[in-house]
């Protein structure tokens, strides 16, 4: 009888050894299930994002996972995140959601701020409000916050520059940014920008035409608003620089559209020529006291490698192809000034 209950006994517990197998396999699959099953849902797109702004909750990131209906069980995209201590390690940004991915790896790029960059394009922007509205427009940050720092000399001081100045921070090209940088930040990015910009070869181009920095940008504006015509540029810049060194204003038209505030001018009138501003190169000898724009590379590169010539004076060709007659006289200037204003006259171009 002893031996016959030990048996019982025996398989009793192996019974119970094998239940309790059974039901650990099954709660350990459900707690795979709950991590690693697909949990993301896009509706038909390979990918979608989801912005955390700065000082957000855990909370927040749940309501903007329940608007944005990307997480299909939101209960275990919960679960597995108190799991995993996500709700003390949230982090702002732009994060791109992948379609099909499981609670583990949205949990996992969340929790390590793996953000997906913001693509900005600098090009030529005639206006520090139009620059902030573009940045602003891409970034956490409000343009206006932009716009304030931008114009606030005593922060541009710290890097040697001013209202008139604050174009210069900007080089044309490309950047990526984290989409949570702050005003003060992008700022300062594209000030340590415009320093590898201007590396020692660049400054001793510069140097050798004597200009400063700031001052080969200023007139490289100027030459950016005077041609889209690459091959041309060194000319034109050429003779702004020819003007500089005999005193001669510079005369530029596109600084006359700056003062008077309006870029879309076809034609100048005497009556722009008369706008008092500093601006207005046809009343002030000398450089303005800013960029107008911020140029391309080209532009800049076109004042710091000018074409070495005689001309002092040019204007746009009557065929309107975009290219400029060059001269070297006032009188051949006024030739190819009548024969460019007869054009404008017989395309009924008055302003």
């Amino acid at each position: 009888m002893a031996k016959k209950s030990k048996k019982k006994i025996g398989r009793w517990l192996a019974l119970g050894g094998l239940a309790g197998a059974i039901v650990f396999a099954i709660m350990a699959y459900h707690i795979y299930d709950e991590v690693q099953r697909p949990n993301v849902k896009l509706n038909g797109r390979s990918s979608a994002y989801l912005y955390i702004r700065t000082g957000s909750t855990f909370a927040d990131v749940l309501k903007a996972l329940k608007d944005s209906s990307f997480v299909v069980d939101i209960k275990s995209f919960d679960w597995v995140a108190r799991q995993k201590s996500y709700p003390q390690l949230v982090k702002a940004g732009r994060f791109k959601i992948s379609n099909g991915m499981s609670n583990n790896q949205l949990i996992n790029m969340l929790r390590s701020g793996a953000q997906e960059p913001v693509k900005i394009t600098i090009g030529k922007v005639r206006s520090v409000k139009r620059l902030a509205e573009l940045v602003g427009n891409k970034l956490e940050m409000s343009d206006e916050d932009l716009y304030m720092l931008l114009t606030d000399n005593m922060f541009l001081s710290k890097m040697g520059k001013t209202q008139e100045t604050v174009f210069t921070l900007f080089i044309s090209d490309t950047y990526y940014f984290n989409w949570n940088t702050s005003a003060e930040q992008f700022v300062e990015r594209m000030y340590a920008e415009s320093v590898k910009f201007w590396n020692e070869s660049r400054r001793e181009q510069a140097k050798d035409v004597n200009l400063t920095p700031d001052e080969a940008y200023t007139l490289a504006s100027i030459v950016e608003e005077e041609t889209i015509k690459n091959d041309e540029k060194p000319d034109v810049a050429g003779v702004y620089l020819n003007r500089i060194r005999i005193g001669m204003p510079l005369q530029a038209d596109p600084t006359v559209k700056f003062a008077v505030g309006d870029f879309e001018l076809k034609r100048i009138l005497n009556k722009h020529l008369e706008v008092e501003s500093p601006y207005n190169t046809y009343k002030h000898r000398g450089l303005p006291p800013g960029p107008i724009c911020i140029p391309s590379k080209s532009s800049i590169d076109a004042v710091l490698n000018y074409n070495k010539h005689k001309y002092l004076y040019f204007c746009a060709k009557d065929d309107f192809s975009g290219y400029h007659a060059f001269a070297r006289t006032l009188i051949e200037h006024n030739v190819n000034a009548e024969k460019y204003r007869k054009a404008l006259n017989k395309n009924k171009i008055y302003k």
